[in-house]
């Protein structure tokens, strides 16, 4: 039987780290782990996603969705890993799912239980619960699900994580082996950009691609990003 093409190991750390715009160090350490000093020696912290194969640290598109959200709450509150971990075992106790972060229950009944356990671990009050649901909640319009409510499309960030940024562009795993497209083509925002790097102007791309100048503008931004980095 053919794997779903949403489980396969696709992508590098640093080429996920990119897409997501996230720190590599920080997304290696989530889902491959890190070795820490501590006064009794070298101790090794467990990965906290675990990818589709532990011998090659390459990531599914249904682990790109898992860090999409979990870094929203990693980001807004800095919660220590150690009790991002508490929280997700929480969270795979009360609904038990392959990807609990990716999954759409997750989405709907325990969004409140998770927040509730975040909240109980950093002692927020009830303006930052709200603040939590509405950063997870931005987060979440991002992944599109098919009729089971599997996610199928992840739009990417590309801007500064705000709920209005435009979905111009999208990672489907069916569509250009998973990798950023235009949304509702098959174009590259990798070409695009290569071409703008090479001299071409946005208006000529535009023009060329028969897309409008907002769709170009957000293809280069988020491949141009990863030669900042």
């Amino acid at each position: 039987m053919k794997q779903d093409p949403r489980e396969l190991a696709a992508y590098g750390i640093t080429e996920a780290a990119h897409y997501l715009r996230m720190p590599q160090a920080t997304l290696r350490s989530w889902v491959v782990g890190r070795y820490y000093p501590t006064e009794a020696g070298r101790r090794f912290f467990e990965p906290i996603i675990p990818l589709p194969d532990k011998d090659r640290p390459l990531l599914s598109f249904m682990n790109l969705v898992e860090v999409h959200v979990l870094d929203a709450i990693r980001r807004e509150h800095e919660i220590p890993l150690p009790k991002v971990r508490r929280a997700l075992n929480y969270l795979r106790a009360q609904f038990p799912s392959k990807h609990p972060l990716a999954d759409q229950t997750f989405e709907t009944d325990s969004l409140d239980l998770f927040i509730q356990k975040f909240g109980h671990l950093i002692n927020v009050s009830r303006d930052g619960q709200l603040a939590m649901r509405s950063l997870l909640q931005a987060h979440l319009r991002r992944v599109e699900r098919d009729a089971k409510g599997v996610p199928v499309r992840l739009y990417p960030f590309t801007r500064k994580r705000q709920p209005d940024e435009p979905k111009a562009v999208v990672i489907d795993p069916y569509v250009s082996f998973g990798r950023p497209v235009l949304v509702g083509t098959g174009i590259a925002t990798l070409v695009i950009a290569e071409r703008y790097k090479a001299g071409e102007s946005v208006d000529d791309l535009a023009d060329d691609y028969a897309r409008p100048r907002v769709e170009i503008e957000e293809a280069i931004r988020v491949e141009l990003s990863l030669q900042a980095a």
